[in-house]
């Protein structure tokens, strides 16, 4: 979980500590408007009225995307992220992931986009690094 809360700092960063911005962030985590969870909690559950980020999404297996996909319920909308030049699990590829899975099985659905960025955001580094190594 701590890459989340690693990112909604970068986020935070970027306005003064007593801003409005970090205060309604914050506000918004206290009231539960704003939740980071592990995927391990949403088994049985059904997500209404909310908008999900699905951070790290090349990782997951198709099987483990569509027991996320078909928790949502009215109103709910999900957006998946993910690189699939970082997958980090053994029994997955680029071919495999749940992420390259879902975007070829849901490609011509009408409730359905795919965006893909072709720049890092990360650092210079971080882009040197994607692309040689």
């Amino acid at each position: 979980m701590q890459p989340l809360f690693d990112n909604l700092n970068v986020i935070k960063r970027q306005f003064a500590s007593n801003s409005s911005e970090v205060k309604r962030i914050e506000d918004m985590q206290k009231s539960e408007q704003l939740v980071i969870e592990a995927l391990a909690f949403i088994r049985g559950r059904s997500l209404s009225e909310m908008y999900c980020i699905i951070d790290e999404a090349q990782n997951l297996t198709p099987n483990e995307i569509k027991t996320i996909i078909t928790r949502a319920g009215e109103g709910t909308k999900m957006v998946f992220t993910g690189d699939i030049q970082q997958i980090d699990q053994p029994y997955l590829d680029s071919q495999s992931n749940g992420l390259v899975y879902m975007i070829d099985r849901m490609k011509d659905q009408n409730i359905f986009t795919h965006v893909n960025l072709v720049k890092g955001e990360r650092s210079e580094l971080s882009e040197l690094a994607s692309n040689l190594l």
